[in-house]
């Protein structure tokens, strides 16, 4: 533990597009597993909490659902966390695809953090995959858009960059003390984290039509004297022809979402789970405002 007087400390709001590698970013600096990955865009629902210790800062990282144009309820929710997560932090760091590049939604976002008038930092993820003469030419348009107060060229996937960008994240910090436990790594429950890591192996192992169109909800996590646990999970899907693809041939396909889903959960929390899952077709569930209540997002309606 560091001399309390010496402490820093600050919060950090991730944003960017659907995809731009926010989860894969903040994964990477935390150094496990404390938001859901998968190459299907708008994968991150709610905020989630990374927490990063550097020297005498602890660095409070907001991962935050990419902002995108909303239809449903549901999407409403999430870019409004979104938002929330960039208005609750010290500052925000936007995360850039250079492959992709300046995209509409890129210069939406911009444009709304430019009105916001604070400091923003700008990170080009993905470097990796394009020529490095183009990196400049892409960082000089944006900065025309929006005076970046720092500018980084990072891989999140490759672990490229990071060490430049932990460092001056940690001297961004300001003095004060930390907010969370030393040993704390992420402020999502276990009982999310178990519906989180389920969801995860939905949009990883489905179709198109299904991913987005499903919730889950840990209904029940019971203690067991041998120190593992028991998980139920239910799963919600809008349609029924959903519910057939996401339980597959003699339930083929179910069993594979939960064993590898329980084999992550065992290896995420150092114990033994025992995990249950049940799917049950719930047509307009993403209208519903107790359901997007119970995904941890604020329902404006």
């Amino acid at each position: 533990m560091t001399d309390i007087a010496a402490q820093r400390c600050g919060f950090v709001a991730i944003l960017g597009a659907p995809n731009a590698g926010k989860s894969t970013l903040v994964n990477a600096m935390a150094g496990t597993k404390v938001t859901i990955v998968s190459p299907k865009p708008q994968t991150t629902r709610f905020r989630v909490r990374a927490v990063l210790i550097e020297g005498d800062a602890q660095i409070v990282l907001v991962d935050t659902p990419g902002i995108f144009a909303p239809r449903r309820r549901l999407d409403r929710a999430m870019v409004s966390a979104a938002w929330g997560g960039a208005k609750d932090a010290d500052f925000a760091l936007l995360l850039v695809d250079a492959k992709t590049g300046i995209t509409e939604t890129v210069r939406g976002i911009i444009e709304r953090l430019a009105e916001q008038k604070r400091t923003v930092w700008l990170a080009l993820n993905k470097v990796d995959l394009i020529e490095r003469e183009q990196l400049l030419p892409l960082a000089a348009k944006l900065h025309e858009m929006l005076p970046f107060a720092e500018t980084f060229m990072i891989s999140a996937e490759k672990n490229k960059g990071l060490d430049r960008l932990r460092a001056k994240l940690a001297e961004a910090m300001q003095p004060g003390p930390w907010m969370f436990p030393e040993d704390e790594l992420s402020d999502l429950p276990n009982r999310m984290l178990a519906a989180e890591v389920v969801r995860e192996q939905i949009l990883r192992q489905t179709h198109e039509e299904v991913p987005h169109h499903a919730s889950v909800e840990t209904e029940q996590w019971t203690e067991r004297p041998d120190g593992s646990a028991r998980v139920d999970c239910t799963i919600y899907i809008a349609r029924a022809t959903q519910k057939a693809i996401l339980i597959g041939e003699g339930g083929a396909r179910i069993k594979e979402i939960g064993r590898r889903a329980r084999l992550e959960l065992t290896a995420l929390l150092e114990r033994p789970i025992h995990l249950f899952l049940n799917v049950k077709e719930r047509p307009g569930w993403d209208e519903e405002g107790g359901r997007i209540r119970a995904l941890g997002l604020e329902d404006d309606g």
